[in-house]
């Protein structure tokens, strides 16, 4: 009897059940190595990948002539069946390293001996590329779609805030007045950008792998256009070996998950705070809001509290990917098994936290009453100096004319805008009677009609562009 390994049924060694090279090696693999080889536990959620993508493979085959159109006909017929074991059975006591091996396997089952023509002139060095690849692709659609449901609840926000004065905050400081959708419209107009990012990093994923083998192409006459477009993909990778090594997009797309992370943390912070009693700004529903478990009085932002969690995460599968990735030579090495990880979690994270962030902004309401009770005169001290500016004096010197007269209200502990005109003209003649208009937050804002200004001119015209954004993001879909 020979020592030499043998064949099964299924096409692969038993001495090295699950694999598609034991036949190479003499023993089997250590255990220790077993459990640090396998990925099934990770990549098995790309089975759908894998099976549309070796269904392409199929038919390209078959148009090399590699496979007549009977082998093809069971081929498919053959996947398609180990799709609905799958769905039906899930995996079962699979011992396989990969997902990729568990479908040959399962389709080997389902068909026979022939089942092993379908890997040929691909390696899972492509394989995996595509399927991964694919499962980004429609990641970045969901993801999008959620980033798109997060900017119309922070639309209509905005609308609700239209004619509502708000403190705005430099420092967390009482700055300048604004109106409230002018706060809403500044993290709205972020997430804006984070829709472009994702429509990149898309666009990244978009280039087809199969077909450039392990790492020097195929040898077959495969017809990689007609791959691309059967796929979805956009264009086809120009070079095999940065093909099969290139996860440059999966950088993108954590990238882009790490700016809407931080973009979702920083809103997030000024619903914690503008939720607090101290400020009271925005009240936040029931549905995202949770009590204590020891003191009833409780109404805590978790939903805000758990999203500038999740930022964290989503920081570090970027920084995971680029530390992998820094110091691998040219073409295929087994570190990048390690991408799949960081690239499902920060999409998994995404499309929690988006829809809950965004049901959150959908249902907050504004407090009117407690943001005006907490406007400060000194809100208005820039007017107060732009006033003399008006009359002629330069704006230094109204600057620390402003500066002693705000000085004098503090230590006299009244409004700035209960100081006397006789106080005011102390420091300056060009004080006068008028000087009591500075003190009205709508003359405040309407003043400041630059573009992407406060003014309600300014803001209505920041809400059409965010509406002809949204609405060129519709048209746009997949």
């Amino acid at each position: 009897m020979s020592d030499e390994p043998r064949e099964t049924d299924s096409g692969q060694s038993s001495e090295h059940p699950g694999s598609l090279w034991g036949t190479r090696f003499d023993g089997g693999m250590a255990p220790e190595m077993v459990s640090l080889n396998q990925s099934l536990a990770v990549d098995s959620r790309l089975w759908r990948e894998d099976v549309r993508g070796s269904k392409a493979w199929a038919q390209a085959l078959r148009r090399a002539d590699v496979l007549n159109p009977n082998e093809l006909s069971s081929i498919i017929t053959g996947l398609e069946g180990v799709a609905h074991r799958i769905e039906r059975e899930g995996f079962g006591a699979a011992e396989e390293e990969d997902i990729h091996t568990v479908v040959e396997r399962m389709l080997l089952e389902e068909i026979g001996s022939l089942g092993g023509k379908l890997h040929t002139g691909r390696s899972r060095n492509d394989q995996s590329a595509t399927g991964v690849r694919l499962f980004g692709m429609a990641a970045c659609d969901r993801i999008r779609e959620h980033l798109l449901t997060l900017c119309r609840a922070l639309h209509e926000l905005a609308l609700r805030g239209l004619h509502l004065p708000m403190p705005g905050y430099t420092h967390l400081q009482q700055a300048q007045p604004i109106r409230a959708a002018h706060w809403a419209l500044s993290h709205l107009f972020a997430f804006l950008r984070d829709i472009d990012r994702i429509e990149v990093a898309k666009d990244a994923a978009g280039v087809l792998p199969l077909g450039s083998g392990a790492v020097a192409g195929c040898p077959f006459p495969i017809d990689r256009e007609a791959l691309k477009d059967e796929l979805g993909f956009r264009q086809v990778s120009p070079n095999s070996i940065d093909a099969v090594a290139d996860r440059d997009w999966i950088c993108d797309l954590l990238y882009t998950g790490a700016m809407v992370g931080v973009h979702m943390s920083r809103l997030s912070e000024d619903l914690v705070l503008f939720s607090s009693l101290e400020f009271g700004f925005v009240r936040l529903s029931d549905g995202f809001s949770t009590g204590s478990s020891l003191m009833p009085q409780k109404r805590n932002p978790d939903v805000a509290e758990l999203a500038r969690g999740k930022s964290g995460r989503l920081n570090g599968n970027l920084v995971t990917l680029l530390t992998l990735l820094k110091g691998l030579p040219t073409g295929y090495n087994r570190d990048l098994q390690e991408d799949k990880e960081a690239l499902f979690d920060t999409c998994d994270t995404l499309e929690v936290t988006v829809p809950a962030l965004a049901g959150a902004i959908k249902t907050a309401q504004f407090v009117p009453g407690k943001i005006e009770s907490v406007m400060d005169s000194q809100l208005f001290a820039t007017d107060l100096a732009d006033y003399l500016v008006n009359k002629g004096v330069p704006f230094r010197e109204t600057h620390e004319i402003v500066g002693r007269l705000v000085r004098l209200a503090e230590q006299s502990e009244s409004p700035l805008n209960e100081l006397s005109l006789d106080d005011m003209r102390r420091e300056h003649e060009a004080f006068e009677e008028d000087v009591a208009e500075v003190f009205d937050w709508e003359r405040s804002t309407e003043v400041r009609d630059t573009t992407g200004g406060t003014s309600l001119k300014a803001i209505q015209e920041q809400l059409e562009e965010v509406r002809a954004r949204l609405a060129g993001s519709e048209k746009g879909k997949g």
